[in-house]
C-alpha cells in the first residue's frame, strides 16, 4: 500500500476512535449520567424548640466550629448555612455571621465572645451569661452553631479510552453536627447531625466543592427544624 495511503488510512482510523469517545460522552451525557448522587444520613433532636419558634424570636448565627483544617471556611460555612435558611424559611428573622460579630464588637463583647469559645472547646457548653449578652445585642432569642467535623473530596476515573480518562467520578463527603441554643435559658433547645455523601460523573477536571455540599446539606438539616405548617412564606 502507498505511504500516502497508509496515512490516510492511520488519520481516518484515529478519527473515528475519537468520533467513538465523543460519541459515548454525548450518550452517557443524555443517559443522564452528570446527574449528581447524593446518600444523607440525618438525625435530630427537638428539646425546647417550638413550632414557630424561630418566627417569632429570631436566630443569630455564631462563628461555626471545625476540626477537619478548613478554618479558613468558617465564614462561608456560616454564609451558606443563612442563605439557605432565608430562602426555605422566609419568615424567620435571620441574624447572619458579620451582622452578629458586629454586634459583639459594637458592644465591647468580643474577649468575653473569645472565652465563651475557649470554655466550648473544652466543655461544649456556651456560657449562658454570654449567651444572654449575645441575645440583647442581636434581639434574637436564638443562637446558631454549626461544626464541621469532616470533609473530604476526591476523584476516580470512570470511563477512559485509548489511554485517557473521558469520565471522571468526582465525590465529596461531609459531617455535620448544627445546634441551636436558647440564650435566654443557656440552653441547647435543637440539635441535629448530617453525613453526606455527594458524586458526580463529568469530563471537567474541578472538584465538587465545600460549598456544593454545605448546600445540600442545610437544605436537609433546616427541613428537619420544628415548624408550624400555619405559617407561611
Amino acid at each position: 500500500m502507498p505511504k500516502g495511503e497508509i496515512m490516510e488510512s492511520k488519520y481516518y482510523f484515529h478519527r473515528v476512535q475519537w468520533m467513538g469517545v465523543i460519541g459515548m460522552a454525548l450518550l452517557c451525557l443524555i443517559c443522564g449520567c452528570w446527574m449528581p448522587q447524593v446518600y444523607s444520613t440525618a438525625s435530630s433532636k427537638s428539646i425546647s424548640l417550638g413550632p414557630d419558634d424561630l418566627e417569632r424570636y429570631g436566630v443569630a448565627f455564631i462563628t461555626p466550629s471545625t476540626v477537619t483544617g478548613q478554618e479558613e471556611e468558617k465564614q462561608s460555612v456560616a454564609l451558606v448555612f443563612a442563605d439557605v435558611l432565608v430562602k426555605e424559611r422566609p419568615a424567620v428573622r435571620c441574624i447572619t455571621l458579620p451582622e452578629t460579630l458586629n454586634a459583639v464588637n459594637k458592644a465591647g463583647l468580643s474577649e468575653k465572645y473569645k472565652l465563651m469559645y475557649v470554655e466550648y472547646s473544652n466543655t461544649g457548653i456556651f456560657s449562658r451569661d454570654v449567651l444572654q449578652q449575645l441575645g440583647n445585642v442581636t434581639t434574637a432569642r436564638y443562637v446558631a452553631q454549626l461544626k464541621l467535623s469532616g470533609f473530604q473530596q476526591g476523584t476516580d476515573g470512570r470511563f477512559s479510552a485509548f489511554g485517557l480518562r473521558v469520565i471522571g467520578t468526582k465525590s465529596a463527603s461531609l459531617r455535620l453536627f448544627f445546634q441551636i441554643w436558647d440564650t435566654n435559658e443557656g440552653s441547647i433547645a435543637w440539635e441535629g447531625v448530617e453525613e453526606l455523601q455527594y458524586s458526580t460523573d463529568d469530563v471537567l477536571e474541578k472538584s465538587i466543592t465545600l460549598r456544593k455540599v454545605m448546600e445540600v446539606a442545610a437544605k436537609n438539616m433546616i427541613s428537619r427544624l420544628p415548624k408550624d405548617m400555619a405559617v407561611r412564606p
